[in-house]
């Protein structure tokens, strides 16, 4: 029986969203007949009591604090989380983490120099699509167009050619902590020093007006197209992560031509970035139709109200297939094959 270790929490204002989706991973994986551990990067490996409190399907409604994240931090196992026992009989890893630790490269690092199978991008590619300024500077280079941005501090004239309202966020979080919508330029330096509590480098970013929509990819196949419709101006924490407030359509309701532009877009953002395996990328289209990339997501939210899920579930492949098809792709690299396992 093959054996899975589901890494997640970690001390990220995003460790409540890991541990959502690694609760909706898990079962899956169990139910398609996987063995699956569970480790906390910074509790080490968890026990059926510590799952049952841990991996619970609902987030909270804002991250967790400061001063817990501070805790979580001084508590992280870093290169000792490969030395414990259960990674030594894994088959496979899967990662169900966010924000820096686990988007970022660095234990996908940890788990090639270990020699650790695992499911996902790259260090190289985790890392590239982490940091927000330089995946613009690719999705630039490779044709995928993006909203205008800069650097905070920068020259006024620079910020003035943003024009208004402009984004502000951290450049390495994900789930729009940290992020501010801005329409008075006095408010610019609160909003900067908000995003520097989560990041030492702040982006200030074009707001794009129109729809935002997002699109899987998985196995280098763009899935079904979806459109997000959040209560709240933006697609915030709150609205990603509390049922109601947001409405998700998949399929969105686009003329073919549109859809097909966002999923070859999304894939060139995919290619461009070097990812593997599985992604999802986010777009704002205009009133006017024209498509502008956000981001793309190397581990995406496996949560029940997550987006990749329900891209998969519109292209016809359900959640629990959708996870099994990741592990095979694992699986199949690791053992140095081309075709997939039957």
């Amino acid at each position: 029986m093959t054996r899975v270790v589901v890494v997640t929490g970690g001390s990220t204002p995003e460790r409540d969203v890991a541990f959502a989706g690694a609760a909706q991973v898990v079962g899956a994986l169990r139910a398609q007949g996987y063995t699956v551990a569970v480790v906390d990067t910074t509790a080490g490996q968890l026990d059926p009591d510590d799952e049952a409190r841990l991996l619970t399907p609902t987030v909270g409604r804002e991250p967790p604090s400061r001063p817990v994240l501070a805790e979580l931090a001084r508590r992280e196992l870093g290169p000792a989380l490969v030395a414990l026992p259960v990674f030594r009989e894994a088959d496979l890893v899967f990662p169900v983490l966010h924000g820096l630790q686990g988007e970022g490269g660095e234990l996908q690092a940890l788990l090639e120099l270990a020699g650790i199978p695992y499911v996902g991008s790259t260090p190289l590619g985790s890392a590239l699509a982490m940091d927000k300024d330089i995946a613009k500077q690719l999705f630039r280079q490779t044709g995928v167009p993006t909203a205008d941005w800069c650097m905070w501090p920068a020259n006024p004239a620079a910020i003035a050619s943003l024009g208004l309202p402009v984004v502000v966020k951290p450049v390495k979080v994900g789930s729009t902590v940290g992020l501010t919508l801005v329409r008075d330029p006095d408010a610019l330096a609160a909003a900067a020093d908000l995003a520097r509590e989560f990041d030492d480098e702040v982006m200030i970013e074009a707001f794009i007006p129109g729809r935002e929509f997002t699109v899987g990819v998985l196995e280098d196949r763009a899935l079904a197209v979806g459109e997000i419709i959040p209560r709240h101006e933006i697609f915030d924490y709150e609205c990603k992560y509390t049922p109601g407030l947001t409405e998700e359509v998949f399929p969105a309701p686009l003329p073919p031509a549109l859809t097909a532009a966002l999923q070859e877009q999304a894939l060139r953002a995919h290619r461009a970035l070097k990812l593997r395996d599985f992604s999802r990328v986010d777009f704002r289209v205009t009133p006017d139709g024209r498509p502008f990339c956000l981001e793309a997501n190397t581990l995406p939210g496996l949560t029940r109200t997550s987006l990749l899920p329900q891209s998969a579930a519109a292209a016809g492949m359900p959640f629990p297939p959708l996870c099994d098809r990741i592990c095979r792709l694992g699986l199949a690299r690791a053992a140095g094959r081309n075709k997939l396992p039957s």
